[in-house]
């Protein structure tokens, strides 16, 4: 078994990674192909999956056995639904089984998700601070935050070893970067959609963010880089829905994703939106990603 140091996890998880809400379903039929989902994902080269929306070390830990190097984080466990002290020991036991395998997301949430929210910053510091004083604590270099604004990605830089943003452009990834510094590891979220149409792709890519654009935190964030109450309407104008989701050739998407590492991304949690979404994961699409990102590799500037 291939192991790490937790202090190499920057560079564990490489430039590519996955982020699959699909790999994190607790539907008894899909266990074994979310396994075998999983370690193609180690084989095919990706440094991470990111389990997508509300995820817990559990769903790691039951994907940890079936791989061998990649890395499982949560993306992201939300921190209203589960206590520090549980976090923590079970965090420990998964470094015990698998060392340097597990990085461990978290995230506030929204408040029409999120029973009892309020003050996400300062819940989040008392968080981190119950992970320290926990009795297996868990070591600011294994944990990373789902930050937007530029108070939580202070904190991502000061008690994390990084900050793991959702629903950004590049635009955003060079601001993050000037706020975080050279050192921290930045790695976005990216959502791809493998269709070169312009009405169909697009009408994927609202399909898919209709929902996020009614959040606040996601709206005001985009606000901030410019965009209008118009523009997120409707699932998002032509030019908000270009700005967050990639879509269009092979060679034109692989060039997007090259601007955010030109940006400032160390690596990419790239999340496929299908055109027609099942529970099962998008292996054959993976598996055309895993050649986009060998050819992104290869643009000017990465």
């Amino acid at each position: 078994m291939h192991t790490q140091h937790p202090a190499a996890l920057k560079d564990a998880v490489g430039r590519f990674g996955i982020f699959s809400p699909e790999l994190r379903s607790e539907v008894p039929a899909l266990q074994g192909e979310l396994r075998d989902a999983a370690a193609e994902l180690d084989e095919l080269g990706f440094g991470a999956i990111w389990l997508g929306g509300s995820s817990s070390v559990h769903h790691a830990a039951h994907l940890a056995g079936a791989t061998d190097r990649i890395v499982l984080a949560t993306g992201i466990l939300n921190i209203w639904y589960e206590a520090a002290d549980t976090v923590a020991e079970q965090r420990a036991e998964l470094e015990q089984a698998h060392p340097g395998r597990f990085l461990l997301g978290l995230g506030a949430s929204h408040a029409q998700l999120a029973k009892d929210y309020q003050r996400p910053y300062s819940t989040m510091v008392e968080y981190l601070d119950a992970l320290d004083s926990a009795a297996t604590p868990v070591p600011v270099q294994s944990r990373i935050l789902a930050a937007l604004g530029p108070r939580m990605l202070r904190l991502a830089r000061d008690r994390a070893i990084g900050a793991h943003p959702y629903l950004v452009t590049p635009e955003y990834i060079e601001q993050a970067r000037h706020v975080l510094g050279d050192a921290p590891l930045l790695a976005p979220e990216v959502t791809v959609v493998l269709d070169s149409e312009p009405t169909r792709a697009r009408e994927t890519a609202r399909s898919f963010l209709d929902y996020y654009l009614q959040l606040p935190n996601y709206a005001a964030n985009l606000k901030r880089l410019g965009f209008t109450d118009d523009d997120l309407t409707g699932g998002g104008s032509d030019s908000l829905v270009d700005a967050l989701v990639l879509w269009g050739t092979d060679d034109s998407i692989s060039a997007r994703l090259a601007e955010f590492h030109t940006a400032g991304a160390d690596h990419l949690a790239v999340q496929l939106i299908a055109e027609e979404r099942t529970e099962a994961p998008p292996r054959a699409q993976w598996r055309r990603l895993a050649d986009l990102t060998v050819q992104s590799k290869a643009q000017p500037g990465v």
